[in-house]
């Protein structure tokens, strides 16, 4: 039964936000009725009685509510007392907090103010400590500047009677002892006294350095030059100097060096037999004896570190090159690339035996005296030597043949030259170069010449990376184009051209003599009538292992750039571009293609010639394919296994080959598709299916006639489907009834969305629209844009 009667239940329910619903929810699940949010008491009364028959329980289901009421109400005044007590235990808590809480900030102050006082204790205890630091570190300074005094006082009258006995082994400690000493007197030079010694020192560094280069110059000046014997004496005067102003040693070691190397100018004088670049060897040779006899004589009178030797040897390398510079000037007429090349062979030799020799370390002295003089070591107009060879010593002389270069670029000019001539001549008796399976079949030209350039390289690069080996790359670009257009475009072979009414003639004369049974059967005769001239398969494999010439040199050209790139030096490294060459040989690859597709295209040229010329419209049956789709699939299965067997290697070139043919020979095979007029229902259909057997071949044409059955290149397959399927397309409007006007051309726009007005005439023509018919229908077509 149901309760119909309404009951105000607005006053007897408590509605909670749906947040506050959901945390009661979480914190008390419960299933009962009587604790959703959305209880009605009246389906909640209606679920105890679902019947009549029920209301013979209602006193049980009254005490049952009753006796919830009960428990509930007992609880509820439960839990307000338990309130009520935890409300007071709260406060309670809250005054115990703050009791604690005063009593531990007043524990905090205390502590701090006993920090105050501890502070201002040890304050005390460390300004007397400063006070004592400060004096002990015065006092030290006193007795240790006091000691200074004493030393340099002493010194000085020890250092005068020393220098005027010349007793330079006894001077070194206390000279080096006092120039020590007056560094500590370097802020008190205001005061007179110590002015005074500090001058009588300077006065003692001074008479010591006349004094000492004074014995040098009168050991080793006029006839003592060779034959002064070394001594104690002058060994210990080094060590004085070592101590002396740098200025003093490096003028005594200047003057010592030009001495040793006076006979040396002497003998190889500008008017000397010896001075001239065929003799070069002489002057190492004696620079190398003299450097031994120096060491086996006088090594051991200087310091080790002064590495008098390396300077020796240091400023012969200057002066060689200065001298070889002025006389090369003079004699520039004389130079050829040969005396040339060995006069730098032997002295990077020379070089070399130099850098194993020395440690280079005096090398930045002579470098900075070099730049006060204008000749600059690290760089000049040619490049960087430094970059050519980590060794110090590489360029110290042979910088001085980098002008005159040109000589060795003239000379490998000459030596390409004879070298294309040579291959040129040779071009007719020389064969490719059998195939690997990493390389296909070459002109054996083309690695000859690239040998050559490696050398040429390596060897500018032992002469120099800058002005140099950019001239030779521009040598190298010269010959590079000479060898695509001499070796490679001039030996394609020809097509001669050649009329293809002329070669077909007769033939169609015949075609119209034919009757319409015997049609299709008499192709391969008329065929065989108007085929033009072509390439021989020597012809195609001569064109094929030129294209591979061509893509070996186009790779092998981009490596030669990269690596002129890394050893030219960095600031002209982007002045060495070959993309030019690159270009040219892109070019006879290009032209190779079209030659070959060129060809393709003219064995199959008289096939659809011969289809244009048949009497489409005397068809009367549709039987299987027809003659000149047969001599088409023959002369593909022909030429295109030689192409592709030459071509194995290069396979993206044999993609392209493919490509272009099927770009250029399927509108051609269009085209004929719409000389084929007058036409019937049956004619098209025979095309049609002339058409989709020519398309089955050309998908297969990568693989066409070969044992492996290969996926063709999507871009290729593309390109044919593409293609053909309009051609398709072309012959199904054509067996599309004229009538309806309307529906036709709906029809063809369906089939051809993006032909033309000009195209729309052919198919009419096809079909043998009369010009008014044509007229009507070029109106609807043109209406329905």
């Amino acid at each position: 039964m149901d309760i119909e009667e309404e009951i105000d239940d607005e006053n007897l329910f408590i509605t909670f936000p749906p947040i506050v619903q959901k945390a009661i929810e979480e914190v008390f699940p419960s299933k009962d009725p009587l604790d959703e949010p959305d209880f009605n008491s009246i389906d909640y009364i209606n679920s105890l009685f679902p019947t009549e028959q029920s209301l013979s329980n209602i006193d049980e289901v009254v005490f049952k509510v009753e006796n919830k009421i009960s428990s509930i109400d007992n609880e509820i005044s439960t839990v307000v007392r338990s309130q009520i007590t935890a409300s007071e235990e709260g406060r309670q808590a809250l005054e115990e907090a703050q009791k604690v809480i005063k009593q531990l900030f007043a524990h905090i102050t205390d502590i701090k103010e006993q920090a105050e006082k501890s502070e201002e204790m040890v304050r005390e205890i460390t300004r007397d400590i400063k006070q004592l630091d400060s004096a002990k570190r015065n006092l030290t300074l006193a007795i240790t500047t006091l000691n200074h005094l004493h030393m340099l006082v002493g010194g000085v009258d020890t250092l005068k009677s020393l220098t005027q006995r010349r007793l330079y082994g006894e001077i070194v400690l206390p000279l080096q002892a006092i120039s020590e000493v007056m560094t500590h007197f370097e802020n008190y030079s205001n005061i007179p006294q110590i002015k005074s010694l500090s001058d009588q020192v300077k006065s003692i560094h001074f008479e010591l350095a006349e004094q000492i280069t004074h014995d040098f110059k009168e050991a080793f000046s006029g006839s003592n030059t060779k034959t002064a014997i070394p001594n104690k004496q002058l060994a210990q005067a080094c060590l004085v100097l070592s101590i002396l102003d740098p200025k003093v040693k490096k003028e005594l070691l200047k003057w010592f060096v030009n001495v040793q190397l006076q006979e040396y100018s002497h003998l190889f004088q500008e008017t000397e037999d010896t001075a001239w670049l065929d003799k070069i060897d002489k002057r190492y040779s004696w620079i190398k004896k003299h450097l031994l006899e120096f060491e086996d004589r006088l090594g051991n009178m200087f310091p080790q570190n002064w590495e008098v030797s390396e300077r020796i040897a240091v400023q012969f390398c200057h002066d060689t090159r200065e001298a070889l510079s002025k006389i090369m000037v003079k004699r520039k007429n004389e130079i050829d690339v040969k005396l040339l090349l060995y006069a730098i062979q032997k002295t990077s030799a020379f070089e070399g035996l130099l850098a194993r020799r020395f440690t280079g370390i005096t090398l930045n002295e002579n470098s900075d005296a070099s730049k006060d003089n204008g000749d600059d070591n690290k760089h000049n107009d040619y490049g960087k030597i430094e970059d050519i060879n980590s060794s110090a010593f590489h360029g110290l002389i042979g910088r001085c043949f980098i002008p005159h270069l040109e000589i060795y670029i003239e000379s490998v000019d000459r030596n390409l030259a004879d070298l294309i001539e040579r291959f040129v001549l040779d071009q007719k008796q020389s064969k490719p170069t059998e195939a690997t399976e990493t390389q296909a079949s070459i002109l054996p030209s083309c690695p000859d010449l690239f040998v050559f350039y490696k050398k040429s390289m390596i060897q500018c690069n032992q002469l120099d990376n800058g002005q140099t080996m950019l001239n030779l790359t521009k040598t190298f670009q010269k010959y590079l184009h000479e060898y695509a257009e001499k070796l490679l475009l001039s030996n394609l072979p020809k097509i001669e051209p050649q009329s293809l009414g002329t070669s077909v003639q007769n033939f169609t004369k015949d075609l119209q003599k034919i009757s319409t049974s015997g049609l299709i059967q008499n192709f391969s005769s008329l065929l065989k009538e108007g085929e033009l001239t072509r390439f021989s398969k020597e012809e195609q494999t001569k064109i094929c292992y030129i294209l591979t010439t061509a893509e070996y040199c186009l790779e092998t050209t981009q490596q030669l750039q990269d690596k002129l790139k890394e050893k030219i030096v960095p600031s002209m490294a982007d002045q060495v571009d070959l993309t030019k060459e690159q270009d040219n040989f892109h070019k006879v690859i290009s032209n190779c293609i079209q030659l070959l597709v060129q060809d393709l295209e003219n064995s199959c040229e008289p096939a659809l010639t011969a289809m244009s010329k048949v009497q489409w419209q005397n068809v009367d049956t549709v039987g299987d394919q027809s003659s000149y789709i047969t001599s088409i699939t023959t002369h593909l299965k022909t030429n295109v296994p030689i192409i592709r067997e030459n071509l194995s290697h290069s396979r993206k070139y044999f993609t392209q080959f493919c490509i272009k043919f099927a770009n250029s020979f399927i509108p051609k095979f269009i085209q004929s598709i719409y000389k084929c007029k007058p036409i019937n229902t049956e004619g098209a259909e025979q095309l049609l299916l002339d058409t989709h057997m020519l398309k089955t071949v050309l998908l297969n044409l990568p693989s066409i006639a070969s044992q492996i059955n290969r996926t063709a290149p999507a871009a290729y397959v593309k390109v044919v489907t593409k293609g053909m399927t309009r051609a398709e397309m072309i012959l199904k409007v054509v067996m599309t009834p004229i009538e309806p006007a309307k529906n036709f051309v709906e029809q063809y726009k369906k089939l051809l969305p993006d032909s033309q007005l000009t195209e729309f005439h052919k198919v009419l023509e096809m079909k043998s629209v009369k010009r008014q018919d044509q007229t009507v229908l070029s109106d609807i077509f043109k209406s329905n844009k």
